[in-house]
């Protein structure tokens, strides 16, 4: 992990608070894609740079400062240079995931999705009256993308993802 340049050792804040989906936004570079449904699963709003267009160091630490960002990133030179980042030295994303963990990260399913796995885009329920997708199963909550349209439920995805945080 990086010691960023405004003191954050590994990423946290020097006084120890975690970071969490209500206070932290992040941005993930382009080598953290799979990591990022798994953030936005949690809670975060999590940008993932290349959905962005987003490739060169300098234009990823622009928009993590002008959007104040914290910065998750694989590459050792862009997490030195900017401050309060977390580098991951992982490729599996279960390892990212604990590496995460360690530095602070609150890795804690959301009670509801708050944000859509695909797009990063806020969900809205879907109404109890309202006409469910035919692929939605027909019991339980369903969440729809306010931007890209996408209905989310409780199932078998969200299970494993539960399964594979419990297990970090």
């Amino acid at each position: 992990m990086s010691d960023g340049q405004d003191g954050r050792a590994n990423g946290r804040p020097p006084d120890g608070t975690r970071i969490t989906p209500e206070h932290d936004d992040l941005l993930l570079d382009v080598m953290l894609g799979k990591l990022a449904t798994y953030l936005r699963m949690c809670g975060y709003d999590a940008v993932y740079a290349l959905d962005e267009g987003i490739e060169a160091d300098d234009a990823v630490q622009r928009r993590a400062a002008a959007d104040a960002r914290r910065l998750l990133t694989r590459d050792r030179e862009l997490a030195a240079s900017t401050p309060g980042s977390i580098l991951l030295t992982a490729r599996d994303v279960t390892d990212q995931l604990r590496e995460l963990r360690e530095a602070g990260v609150d890795l804690t399913l959301a009670a509801r999705p708050a944000r859509c796995g695909a797009c990063n885009g806020s969900v809205d329920s879907l109404p109890p009256d309202c006409d469910r997708p035919e692929y939605a199963p027909d019991e339980g909550p369903v969440w729809r993308c306010r931007d890209c349209g996408q209905c989310f439920w409780k199932g078998s995805h969200w299970d494993d993802v539960a399964a594979t945080l419990a297990d970090l």
